[in-house]
């Protein structure tokens, strides 16, 4: 597919993931929304952009606000006229044993991860089916989606819940040429696991793993290049690690293994 001329809406555009897709998706020649709550490093990405020659607006936002979705596909379509592309990509971590996790931690987690995801992928295909128009949605999922680690369980069972309803949405929308894609990225090298940004502020301590290893650390870029493959030749699932869709089979076949191994991880101070 020709991406020139399209345009696409991104949450959590600022920094990390968004950020690096918003730049390549309009080095392909597509309009991007970008939304975020700082509007700082929205307005450094558009800059960029913009200064690229390519076509950015901003919108300052919080995907825990219930009319968030309204708000943004308003925005793009008043902006660009119509929306090819959605990709829910706003989330946080949570580094925490499962057993030390409340319920409001539980909660908060799910509203941004998984209640935000549904309702901007819901609104933007009901507006696409209202118009008999194809679009593509796409949710930034994770590999933990498959297998948790430990400490994760509760990011991983926001992911997992993002997945496994993205693929009830894949088969029911197809009908009407509306894709649905998951992407899952391994550990990426962005503010996401930053002291100061989203996992060590909402967590009990640090660090649940010890240090990840080079093989399962990527660049923000190479996720968006690969969700740029998507836009370009839709596919399910957006893979950027192919050790990882290994161990996600691994984990289905040989659970007491996957075990073991995750164990064989575990910082031992925190037993």
């Amino acid at each position: 597919m020709e991406l020139a001329g399209l345009s696409i809406v991104i949450t959590g555009g600022g920094t990390g993931i968004g950020a690096a897709t918003a730049t390549a998706c309009a080095a392909a020649g597509m309009s991007v929304l970008i939304a975020g709550r700082r509007p700082e490093p929205l307005e450094q990405v558009a800059a960029a952009i913009e200064h690229s020659g390519g076509v950015c607006n901003t919108l300052e936002l919080d995907v825990t606000d219930a009319d968030h979705a309204q708000r943004l596909l308003d925005a793009a379509q008043s902006a660009f006229g119509s929306v090819h592309a959605v990709f829910a990509n706003a989330g946080y971590g949570l580094d925490q044993p499962g057993h030390r996790t409340s319920m409001d931690e539980l909660k908060s987690i799910f509203e941004v991860n998984f209640f935000a995801t549904q309702r901007l992928l819901a609104e933007a295909a009901r507006r696409w089916l209202a118009a008999n128009q194809p679009g593509h949605l796409l949710a930034c999922s994770s590999c933990v989606a498959k297998f948790a680690l430990p400490y994760f369980g509760a990011y991983a069972a926001t992911k997992g819940a993002q997945d496994l309803f993205c693929q009830a949405m894949r088969v029911e929308l197809a009908p009407a040429g509306i894709q649905v894609s998951t992407v899952h990225p391994i550990t990426t090298t962005t503010e996401f696991f930053d002291v100061s940004a989203h996992v060590s502020d909402r967590s009990d301590h640090p660090t649940g793993l010890h240090h990840t290893p080079r093989a399962f650390r990527q660049s923000p870029e190479r996720v968006a290049r690969a969700v740029v493959r998507c836009l370009r030749r839709p596919r399910p699932e957006v893979w950027t690690c192919r050790m990882a869709r290994i161990m996600a089979a691994l984990r289905g076949v040989c659970p007491r293994l996957m075990d073991r191994q995750f164990r064989s991880m575990l910082d031992s101070s925190r037993l």
